[in-house]
């Protein structure tokens, strides 16, 4: 467990390290020597990675989670909360599992305090459940599988 969340870090640092197209890499002894990516596709798209998304500002939330015609879980989260760790993959599974009829949305705290205070999150992890834009229900800390199977069925209405 512990190896596979180094792992996971060191690729997240890798990634956002790397250069966007156009841009050029760093130079100097500690710079990479070549991209770590190869041009083109790097990793292929899970169904979890399409329904799960990082929210960005309040203006992308606006867009993505208020305006969005689908349900939309969102995970009120920080980077240095341990339940947060567990419940994070726990949740993203399970909205894979049904298969793009709900989508994720995962907002970091200490990125947008705004948003954390607007939704009177006052704990983490927070998952509100939002339906038009409506929050219609919501859990404070962390759920077992079944627990997270029915508040999503009741999201979507199955």
């Amino acid at each position: 467990m512990a190896q596979r969340l180094a792992l996971r870090q060191l690729l997240s640092l890798t990634l956002r390290t790397l250069p966007l197209q156009g841009q050029r890499m760093l130079s100097g002894p500690l710079a990479p020597r070549a991209p770590l990516v190869p041009h083109g596709k790097a990793f292929g798209i899970s169904a979890s990675c399409r329904s799960t998304f990082n929210v960005q500002d309040g203006s992308d939330f606006q867009d993505r989670v208020v305006n969005n015609p689908k349900p939309v879980v969102v995970d009120f989260h920080a980077q240095w909360c341990g339940p947060c760790k567990i419940l994070g993959p726990r949740l993203e599974k399970m909205v894979a599992k049904q298969e793009g009829k709900v989508l994720m949305a995962k907002v970091d705290i200490d990125d947008h305090t705004d948003l954390a205070i607007e939704y009177e999150v006052s704990a983490v992890p927070t998952v509100l459940a939002m339906k038009n834009g409506d929050v219609v229900d919501k859990f404070v800390g962390i759920k077992d599988e079944d627990q997270l199977e029915a508040f999503l069925k009741k999201l979507i209405g199955a």
